[in-house]
């Protein structure tokens, strides 16, 4: 069975979501977010529901994963806990709460819609219901050991199909055809799926910072802007290259060495005990100084892990708000700018905060790829 050692330490995470209800006062905590429910118990189906309380694991599930479930159990890949098998959830769930005698229950505010939440009402009379927030996200923040490995694998994998963008990207080709070449080669690379639809954006286009790949062929003068990532065992990375078709005019190139010396500048702020809004102000201050502020328009970066955009933000803000950074933290530093006319220029890679300062997970070559 799973322990606090295994490299997925399952009873550690839930005793951290038991210390909550303890500290909330509640008897039973609802998780339905599936990633969540994921982190604390290995299950990765697409439906179910896992209630908690400070004896027991409930995870209810419909009949497509019974099985599935009960074999994980038995290798140590899901966590031991009581499996109920569903016919339909919500009044599965009302039986599993009006069973156990709960009568003060907490769960995911961001996460329940309006619909779940007045059925839950409705079939438990007498039942106190409380939303509550971050209760597992703030354990997601710092991976363990398990976690970091798989992301330093995906890194590698991912930094791999980036060095073979020269095979694909070339005058004359599509976007589309562009992403299709980089989607095959994450899926060779050993990737289960795109984390994210990749994108292709070549001249015009680049200056959308997250544009759509199209019929449009790269020209001679282009930048051309790629941005993709993989899923490895469930665990998402992320990379932006930027490549130049032919003769690059001047402005393109000024507009991509701005953009490196942003993202050296920002990755140089990562350590622990920075703020995340000194890391993005690090590579805004870089592009400010070059009249390129206002072409800046999304934040530095984000937390990454069961999905591909998770906390920490890394952006401008409120310092009172801003997270400080502590090792296992993992997060993309992706500054950018875009100007419309021209094109835009956008470089992007994960990095882990560590003891020391950091390390860069994707090491890909950042020069623009002249093709």
């Amino acid at each position: 069975m799973p322990t606090s050692t295994a490299p997925f330490p399952f009873t550690a995470r839930l005793a951290r979501v038991r210390a909550r209800l303890a500290e909330a006062g509640a008897d039973t905590f609802v998780v339905t977010e599936l990633n969540n429910i994921r982190y604390l118990t290995g299950f990765t189906g697409s439906a179910g529901i896992l209630v908690v309380t400070a004896a027991d694991s409930r995870l209810l599930i419909d009949g497509r994963y019974d099985e599935v479930v009960r074999e994980g159990q038995r290798s140590g890949a899901i966590a031991p806990m009581d499996v109920i098998r569903v016919r339909k959830y919500d009044p599965t769930l009302i039986e599993t709460i009006a069973g156990g005698g709960g009568r003060r229950l907490a769960f995911e505010g961001d996460h329940t819609t309006v619909a779940q939440y007045g059925r839950w009402v409705h079939g438990l009379p007498g039942v106190t219901f409380t939303p509550v927030y971050d209760w597992v996200e703030s354990g997601r923040i710092i991976k363990d050991d398990g976690e970091l490995a798989l992301l330093r694998r995906g890194g590698r994998l991912l930094s791999g199909v980036a060095e073979a963008l020269g095979q694909w990207v070339a005058i004359g080709r599509s976007e589309r055809e562009v992403a299709g070449d980089i989607d095959a080669a994450m899926r060779r690379a050993g990737f289960e799926k795109p984390a994210f639809d990749t994108i292709v954006a070549t001249g015009s286009n680049s200056a959308y910072p997250h544009a759509r790949p199209t019929d449009k062929t790269i020209r001679n003068g282009d930048l051309v802007l790629l941005d993709f990532g993989g899923v490895l065992e469930g665990y998402c990375v992320d990379l932006t290259r930027m490549a130049g078709a032919g003769r690059v005019g001047a402005d393109g190139q000024s507009l991509y060495r701005a953009v490196r010396q942003a993202q050296d500048a920002a990755i140089a702020a990562v350590q622990p005990g920075s703020l995340t809004t000194g890391v993005d102000q690090a590579a805004r201050q870089v592009l400010e100084q070059q009249q390129l502020g206002s072409a800046f328009v999304h934040g530095t970066g984000h937390g990454l892990g069961l999905d591909v955009h998770e906390a920490p933000r890394v952006g401008p803000g409120d310092p009172s708000e801003a997270v400080r950074l502590e090792p296992g933290m993992v997060v993309t530093i992706e500054p950018g700018a875009y100007v419309v006319g021209l094109g835009g220029v956008r470089l992007e890679d994960d990095v882990l905060v560590t003891v020391e300062g950091r390390e860069v997970l994707t090491t890909a070559p950042k020069d623009l790829l002249i093709v």
